[in-house]
């Protein structure tokens, strides 16, 4: 039997690093992408010390760009399949709104967004031919849940779910499963590295100063509980393995709860509640 190939976006660190590792012990063929192959690294030498290099490859792409699209149709098109495309590349942008310039909610929907829709443009048409395949969009909690000081970050995964929903449906009279994970809070580099937007929120002249400085005590404080990224990886190497994968799968302690709440409440007590968790 043929091994799957699985196709990650933002392999080099987080939950993608260890999803190419989670899929490669499974002996699947892991096509490693990521923006700058050099941050690769990494990656190449934990592979090669739990054996399972010869499973992975590093291939460069950035997301946003027509060209590195282009050239991932012509890699794709000589390995001939992709089996499982996972959209995990992403950042995280923080901010108040007011003072988030627009070329920066761009940069952030361009990425998180249109760039996930441009890979799977790329592979559909090999998943159609070959008659069946799966693809998994890396969402968040903050894809249904919006957040005071998180707008670009949270847009795009709300962006990305509604997305997601219309393609499942497209895609299911192809056997194409769409299938969408919403992490909680985990310890990955995701605002360390992804914090490209300019928060002037930051600045003792800014309005939203003191509000700005609630919200990253909150962050702080309770970044100490954040989960092991691990799980998410290997709970994504169950979805793959699943004959009928459900839309949404939900991972973190305390995230299946909140959205909940979130669902459940008059809006006037969640955000009673939201603001009162703040301060």
């Amino acid at each position: 039997m043929e091994k799957q190939v699985v196709l990650i976006t933002g392999a080099n660190g987080g939950f993608g690093q260890l999803m190419a590792l989670e899929f490669a012990k499974e002996d699947y063929t892991v096509l490693a992408s990521m923006r700058d192959t050099k941050k690769g690294k990494q990656l190449i030498d934990i592979a090669t010390d739990m054996e399972v290099i010869s499973n992975i490859e590093i291939i460069s792409l950035d997301i946003t760009s027509a060209q590195s699209i282009e050239n991932l149709k012509i890699i794709l098109q000589n390995i001939g399949q992709v089996d499982l495309l996972i959209n995990n590349a992403g950042y995280a942008g923080a901010g108040f709104s007011e003072e988030i310039p627009i070329e920066e909610y761009q940069l952030q929907m361009e990425t998180n967004f249109f760039g996930a829709i441009r890979v799977t443009q790329c592979v559909l048409p090999l998943m159609r031919k070959k008659g069946k395949g799966m693809i998994i969009n890396m969402s968040s909690i903050s894809g249904e849940i919006g957040f005071p000081g998180l707008s670009p970050y949270v847009s795009s995964k709300f962006a990305l779910e509604g997305w997601s929903e219309g393609l499942r449906l497209e895609l299911a009279p192809f056997s194409i499963p769409v299938i969408l994970v919403e992490p909680g809070s985990f310890q990955t580099n995701i605002w360390t590295t992804g914090k490209k937007v300019t928060v002037k929120s930051t600045l003792s002249s800014s309005p939203y100063f003191s509000y700005m400085k609630q919200l990253d005590t909150y962050l702080q404080r309770n970044r100490k509980k954040d989960g092991d990224p691990i799980k998410v990886a290997k709970k994504v190497v169950e979805i793959a393995q699943t004959k009928h994968p459900k839309l949404r799968y939900v991972i973190g302690k305390g995230t299946r709860s909140t959205i909940l709440l979130k669902n459940m409440l008059p809006w006037k007590w969640w955000e009673k509640i939201v603001l009162f968790i703040l301060k």
